[in-house]
């Protein structure tokens, strides 16, 4: 970005905070900072958002629908009587926003703090005493299809067979698991009906006073984070704000590591509990601190302990994180209700699940390897110099696989929802000469190509790209271009996500260098900056990657992308660029027919298809019976349906899969390790999909001998 456009903007944005400050003798701190963060977000969205939107009574009632269907999407809480008065400013958001007027935001926390303590009553009314699964009345699934209740007594209704409807099904489970056991033992105690439906209901009591007890944790906030996101979206889909907090797991995700003692915690009621440790970390190694441990105090070293116990679960994670080298120290409530302290140093953990990996695929009747990358994200850790990045990573696995003399690489963007553009971009470059790989589009039209300036190929051999539906924004950057390229065969569902937009964070306090001292953060605004193109001009938008090789797959019957998504960004063209497409060594026309063929005839592929669209049924079915013998009835017609497609994913198939060379010191030394890599290998042997792209893979190999010998032969 252009510095004197940095100075333009502070100098503005301090005149924003003066005019606040001038009115601080009149506000709050909280009022004050909500006030600022939303002038400040304005702000910025007018003058660095790509295509910001006009704000009309358009605008207000976009935003107005989202609001709703945030703060109550399930219609448990709010009757149609408050939606209508809050709606009497739905036109008028867009006025408040541009006045930081928060009257409507006020008045709908208001509201919904009056409705929660009586949904919690109806609740608990409810489930105090049994249900009656004899009547013939039915209970709709899907809250789209029903429209608010009109007064508190329609309401309890709603949560009566809501509440109804999910006891069924805990019944139905608890009748069955004691079916399967006194086949096994006669030694099984038999339940009644009577005593499952009680079981039911006190196991659902108790899940939802778990909810209720964290929805009694929500501030104000809170409220606002969903009240200004419902506005930022009406932009587009991905321009969002993030609280300082969920910046933080933003950045982890995106980095896969975290400075802490690497355990995931989730909230029990008023407990914070340990519901995972993360092999290699901290607490994996300490080793007392174990899965189903309650956490009531934390300190910091040389500091007096913090209660935990009725803390946000946020707020707790808050004071356990911490970095690398400093002391946490736990009191632990065990299973066995013994209390202990615990102490554990900090350290990076490392999420090794969200970094590149491989394996090679070897062909027991030629004794060919075949190389398998998977790269679960485009991660980069920009909190350090050099810090790990999945560019280096590719090239490493790449260099190791080649050590195994593979005869073609898979390259796995499965369920890869993207990540850092520069990366991207170099590693399409490892596979090509040199060119352009994607170009953008900016704010007033500023276009931008970005290229491969480095003609040195790292890897030249055949290449199988596996796409599918959640494969988006980097991933498909990286499977068009090879496509545009004519350098890899791509393969996957119906399309790939669609997203074609590119964003950027904002650190919303950078832009306020005098903000008031005792003012919390204001966080950091997601902001679409850019829309990416391929070379050819057209947009990924909406549309995604059209696979060269389409497979079977479940997301091919749902509703899942960009263009499922409120106010995407539309689908659009540019001049395209000229590029050296490259010259396959095989008829690809050929080798993709030999595919389509052998997918057609797949029993497994042909099950996954049917199956998919059995599913899709099932979901366009809202309505369902709460007469319980009717209700079993249908679910064991679905289990008897469901028998047939039992065995997908289960079984292994024909792959030969194994650790690389380079790996397996490593692997061996860590026992941990060992495991989960073991794990990994035996569910690539399930993959069927992993299996046609090896079989395309022999398909060109066998196309290249067999020409070779035919020029031999002339």
């Amino acid at each position: 970005m252009d510095f004197k456009k940095i100075k333009i903007t502070g100098v503005i944005v301090l005149t924003i905070l003066a005019g606040f400050l001038f009115m601080s003798s009149r506000s709050s701190t909280d009022e004050l900072r909500r006030e600022l963060l939303v002038k400040v977000i304005t702000f910025a969205l007018d003058n660095g958002h790509y295509n910001p939107v006009v704000l009309n009574d358009d605008f207000s009632e976009k935003a107005f629908k989202l609001y709703i269907e945030r703060i109550d999407y399930s219609k448990r809480f709010l009757l149609q009587g408050d939606v209508d008065k809050l709606a009497e400013y739905k036109d008028e958001l867009d006025d408040a926003l541009k006045d930081v007027d928060f009257t409507m935001f006020d008045l709908s926390v208001s509201i919904l703090n009056d409705r929660i303590p009586e949904a919690q009553q109806y609740y608990k009314e409810i489930l105090a005493k049994p249900f009656s699964f004899e009547l013939n009345e039915d209970y709709i699934f899907d809250p789209e299809e029903i429209e608010f209740a009109e007064n508190k007594q329609e309401l309890k209704e709603y949560w009566r067979k809501s509440l109804k409807y999910e006891i069924m099904g805990r019944i139905l489970d608890a009748k069955e698991n004691q079916e399967k056991a006194a086949e096994k033992s006669d030694t099984v105690t038999i339940k009644t009906f009577a005593e499952l439906e009680s079981d039911a209901r006190e196991k659902v009591l108790k899940r939802y006073d778990d909810w209720f007890h964290r929805l009694s944790k929500l501030d104000e906030d809170d409220r606002l984070d969903i009240y200004v996101n419902s506005l930022v979206n009406v932009m587009d889909p991905h321009t969002q704000y993030f609280p300082p907090k969920d910046k933080e797991n933003f950045d982890i995700q995106f980095s896969g590591q975290l400075e802490g003692i690497g355990a995931q915690l989730t909230q029990k009621n008023a407990y914070i509990e340990v519901s995972k440790i993360i092999p290699g970390s901290p607490s994996w190694k300490q080793g007392e601190l174990e899965v189903g441990d309650y956490i009531l105090k934390v300190a910091q070293e040389n500091e007096e302990p913090v209660d935990v116990v009725d803390m946000r679960l946020d707020d707790a994670v808050q004071l356990i994180r911490g970095k690398k080298g400093t002391k946490v120290t736990l009191t632990i409530r065990k299973l066995d209700k013994s209390v202990s302290d615990i102490t554990l140093v900090r350290d990076v953990v490392v999420l090794e699940e969200t970094y590149a990996k491989s394996a090679v695929i070897n062909d027991p009747k030629t004794g060919l390897n075949y190389g398998y990358l998977k790269l679960p994200s485009f991660y980069v850790d920009f909190s350090k110099i050099n810090g790990k990045n999945c560019y280096d990573d590719v090239v490493a696995e790449i260099d190791k696989l080649k050590d195994e003399n593979i005869e073609g690489l898979i390259f796995d963007l499965r369920d890869n929802g993207g990540g850092s553009l520069e990366d991207v971009v170099k590693i399409a470059g490892l596979f090509i000469e040199e060119g352009p790989i994607v170009q953008s589009l900016g704010k007033r039209n500023t276009k931008k190509v970005l290229s491969d300036k480095d003609p040195l190929i790292q890897y030249g051999g055949p290449m199988v790209v596996m796409v599918n539906a959640i494969s988006a924004s980097a991933s498909e950057i990286f499977a068009a271009a090879l496509q545009d390229y004519n350098r890899a065969i791509i393969m996957g569902g119906n399309s790939t996500y669609g997203k074609g937009t590119v964003q950027n964070f904002s650190e919303l306090d950078r832009m306020i260098p005098r903000k008031p001292v005792d003012m919390e953060p204001l966080g950091s605004l997601k902001m679409t900056i850019q829309k990416f193109y391929r070379i050819n001009g057209g947009t990924t938008q909406l549309t995604g990657v059209i696979p060269d090789v389409v497979v079977p797959d479940y997301y091919n019957y749902m509703e899942f992308g960009e263009k499922d998504l409120d106010y995407a960004m539309p689908w659009d063209e540019i001049t395209p660029l000229t590029w050296n497409a490259w010259t396959p060594t095989y008829d690809e026309d050929y080798i993709l027919e030999i595919s389509k063929k052998r997918i057609m005839n797949d029993t497994l592929l042909n099950l996954i298809d049917e199956n998919g669209k059995r599913l899709e049924k099932i979901r366009e079915n809202a309505t369902y019976s709460l007469n319980f013998n009717a209700y079993e009835k249908l679910q064991k017609d679905r289990e008897a349906e469901g028998k047939k497609y039992e065995g997908i994913g289960k079984n292994t198939l024909n792959l030969e899969i194994e650790i690389l060379a380079d790996d397996l010191p490593e692997i061996l030394a860590d026992t941990s390790k060992k495991a989960r890599t073991e794990a990994w290998i035996m569910d690539l042997r399930k993959d069927i999909y992993l299996v046609e792209a090896y079989n395309i893979l022999q398909d060109i190999h066998s196309y290249e001998v067999k020409n070779a010998r035919k020029e031999e032969r002339n």
